[in-house]
């Protein structure tokens, strides 16, 4: 499972080099879009991996 993780981490580090690459070459709305998204799937990411350190912890 952790080996998921860190697979998941370097994927959304990944991701965002590529989008933060590619802001200069899209529209801000659309980058704005972007930033979004990627917030919210951090998000939901840090929530889940909580949820299980809690659940393992017990």
């Amino acid at each position: 499972m952790e080996r998921l993780t860190m697979i998941v981490l370097v994927a959304a580090l990944l991701l965002m080099g590529i989008v933060l690459g590619a802001v200069v070459q899209i529209p801000l709305p659309l980058s704005l879009t972007l930033a979004a998204l990627i917030g919210c799937w951090l998000l939901v990411f840090a929530v889940r991996e909580r949820a299980g350190a809690r659940r393992r912890s017990q």
